[in-house]
């Protein structure tokens, strides 16, 4: 099946000039048009990647980034006219893979999409990634430590939970997270204290470690933790 792309612009010349470059490289796309309509069309088709605008009705671009990257590692490509560096750093820390300011070059966006899913995907397609020694590949749900020399070292034993607290943490290296931010990412419904976090953290380091990947998740003083991966 082709690489479906989730287009989500309210402008209907831009969107149909994204389509049509996108589908001349051979993407499959779906489209959208409103926050509601983006993530309602996210929910149902599972895409490969989406090129998200900030810029729609019912809201804005960052509403919809927020609710997929509460549950999803879908990566996401963000486009709009805005250039300020505020609302750029916002994307990129809520979980954007990259950034394209219109007006744009349509031959440009195509190129940056195959970037992206370049590094969100391994072999066969599977959604893999790698940061620092780590590898973690979000289908298969498995993890493991490259050892020193560069090749494929140990599998990290993780329960359910601790994988996505892992993974979570991956798709944004040295980014900060509070207790309440990893909770509501792995456990949305959960009833549990924020306080719960520092177990599962606790038992991830030690496990991380027993396979040679210490200290590559650090305690944030007053904030909470973040993952490391080295220079």
């Amino acid at each position: 099946m082709n690489t479906r792309i989730l287009v989500i612009e309210d402008e209907r010349e831009i969107a149909d000039l994204l389509v049509a470059y996108l589908e001349k490289a051979g993407f499959e796309v779906a489209r959208a048009t409103s926050v509601a309509d983006a993530i309602r069309t996210h929910a149902q088709l599972r895409p490969d990647l989406m090129l998200l605008d900030i810029g729609l009705p019912g809201g804005d671009g960052l509403d919809v980034l927020t609710t997929v990257r509460r549950r999803y590692e879908t990566p996401v490509i963000m486009v709009t006219a805005l250039d300020d560096d505020v609302t750029k750093l916002s994307s990129l820390r809520i979980g954007a893979d990259d950034y394209v300011q219109k007006p744009f070059n349509p031959s440009e966006v195509v190129e940056r999409v195959r970037a992206v899913l370049r590094r969100t995907q391994g072999a066969a397609g599977r959604r893999v990634i790698h940061t620092g020694p780590l590898i973690v590949d979000t289908d298969a749900r498995v993890v493991t430590c490259r050892s020193e020399d560069g090749s494929e070292g140990a599998r990290v034993p993780l329960t359910p939970t601790e994988f996505e607290i892992l993974a979570h943490m991956a798709r944004q290296p040295r980014r900060a997270f509070s207790r309440s931010e990893l909770l509501e990412a792995v456990a949305p419904d959960s009833e549990a204290y924020d306080r719960v976090i520092d177990s599962h953290l606790s038992k991830l380091r030690n496990k991380l470690l027993a396979v040679g990947c210490d200290n590559i998740i650090e305690p944030v003083r007053g904030v909470g933790y973040r993952l490391w991966p080295g220079d």
